[in-house]
């Protein structure tokens, strides 16, 4: 005996998986308060389940008012320890420190930032094979060549993404307000 179902048609205008783990890792450089780059990252397994998140800030303990956001010639400081550069943990670095598996061997690693030389010498020691990025705004600074030359040298995938969504909105009023509806209908048929 053969049962059949009657089943809708699935909804169209879903997130890719490449555009869902890049915006993740935009989500997650919104916790970034560095005042002028803020930058997120996202690492995978190859069952497409998330094992870390991490963005750009101060190491855990240190607090955020205590130590410089600019470096030193936004200042025209003489103090070289006036400098953000000093004390700020890279995106990568931290979904690196903050992952949530043993391993992270043949991994992808989404980043809003392409790596400079820093965070690419931690990409390439955790085993990580493939990294997607959306800027690579300092393309021409040496450190980011540097990164470009070790990942070229061992084999590291890295790809400019291009999202196929220019656009994701995150709407916590269109939750709420259906779960005020529902609410609603639930109380009318109490009565």
């Amino acid at each position: 005996m053969s049962t059949s179902y009657s089943m809708g048609s699935k909804r169209e205008n879903y997130i890719e998986w490449d555009d869902y783990f890049m915006a993740l890792a935009l989500l997650s450089s919104k916790r970034s308060k560095d005042p002028v780059t803020q930058v997120g990252a996202c690492i995978v397994d190859n069952e497409k389940r998330i094992v870390a998140i991490g963005y750009n800030g101060l190491p855990r303990n240190c607090h955020d008012d205590d130590f410089p956001w600019c470096k030193p010639s936004d200042l025209n400081s003489a103090d070289p320890l006036n400098n953000k550069k000093l004390y700020v943990v890279h995106a990568e670095a931290n979904a690196i420190l903050n992952r949530n598996c043993a391993s992270l061997e043949g991994m992808k690693l989404y980043s809003t930032l392409f790596p400079c030389n820093e965070c690419s010498k931690l990409i390439i020691q955790s085993g990580i094979k493939y990294v997607y990025y959306i800027s690579d705004k300092y393309s021409q600074k040496s450190s980011y060549l540097a990164a470009k030359r070790m990942f070229d040298a061992v084999g590291i995938t890295y790809t400019r993404m291009k999202p196929k969504q220019n656009r994701i909105v995150i709407d916590f009023a269109d939750i709420l307000e259906e779960d005020q509806q529902e609410s609603i209908n639930i109380e009318s048929l109490k009565i």
